[in-house]
């Protein structure tokens, strides 16, 4: 363990030097993220899937739609609830077992900020109000990891549910039966974009790597919806961040959620066009 200890400590220290000059270690610019690949239909069989690499990171969304019992006080409304996992050959510090911390953050910051934004229509699922709804469930799981899972669990689950066809349910003996022919887009009203910043020494990057992500003193994760409005955000780590760190992060979170939104948005339309 000192050994590790001492060559996390020489990374950092070569990581702040580059930093000093404005440089990082892959050659990206502080306020750039790495490249978005996505693709649509990762999983046939679901009703809604999306595999998305961010650098070397790698996740995958499924979407399963189905009827549920509606909550005891919102019997108007459909259900939307996000999970998330890691997959032990994702990384050699995951283990089998229950979730640990991070990964009950994970799946609550990709919840949050989807739900936050309220790009899930969730009142158009209501097969009959107090009794049926439609439950959607977004499952993220991460196959490779290099830094900033957040990031690229989100877009996997904001592209799955972009692309998501959804049953029709009628009642039929007080019992939700599937409408032949029914299928149709599940109804979605905007496109929520996080982008998580780190903080390693004085220096805000943007979509931290994995040797960043192990040098940094604090994060951020800031998410905006398709007006660039703020819905949600979550900090993470010892340190903190002044006033003026969090306005700048803020504006970025607004200026590189609108680029990567429109990745997002291409995507979608590509597969509605082909689909």
């Amino acid at each position: 363990m000192a050994t590790v200890s001492v060559i996390d400590e020489l990374k950092k220290a070569q990581i702040l030097e580059l930093l000093e000059q404005g440089k990082r270690l892959d050659g990206r610019a502080l306020d750039e993220p790495r490249e978005i690949k996505i693709e649509i239909n990762a999983i046939p069989k679901a009703n809604g899937s999306a595999r998305v690499h961010l650098g070397d990171t790698d996740v995958l969304c499924g979407v399963k739609i189905q009827p549920d019992r509606p909550f005891p006080d919102v019997g108007d409304k459909g259900m939307f609830m996000c999970t998330a996992e890691l997959l032990p050959l994702s990384h050699p510090t995951v283990e089998t077992g229950p979730p640990r911390d991070d990964v009950i953050e994970l799946a609550r910051v990709v919840d949050r900020g989807i739900r936050e934004s309220h790009m899930v229509d969730v009142s158009q699922l209501v097969i009959e109000k107090d009794k049926s709804v439609v439950g959607v469930f977004a499952d993220v799981v991460a196959i490779d990891y290099d830094g900033n899972y957040f990031d690229a669990c989100s877009y996997a689950a904001t592209a799955a549910l972009l692309t998501s066809k959804t049953p029709t349910w009628e009642m039929v003996d007080d019992q939700p039966t599937v409408v032949e022919g029914g299928e149709k887009q599940l109804p979605t009203s905007t496109i929520p974009v996080s982008v998580t910043m780190g903080k390693i020494g004085n220096h805000i990057v943007v979509d931290p790597n994995g040797d960043e992500w192990a040098s940094m003193d604090c994060r951020v994760t800031i998410t905006t919806d398709s007006d660039g409005h703020i819905v949600a955000l979550q900090k993470g780590g010892s340190d903190g961040f002044t006033q003026d760190e969090i306005n700048e992060c803020g504006d970025l979170s607004i200026k590189i959620g609108a680029k990567i939104r429109t990745q997002l948005k291409s995507a979608q339309e590509e597969y509605v066009k082909n689909g």
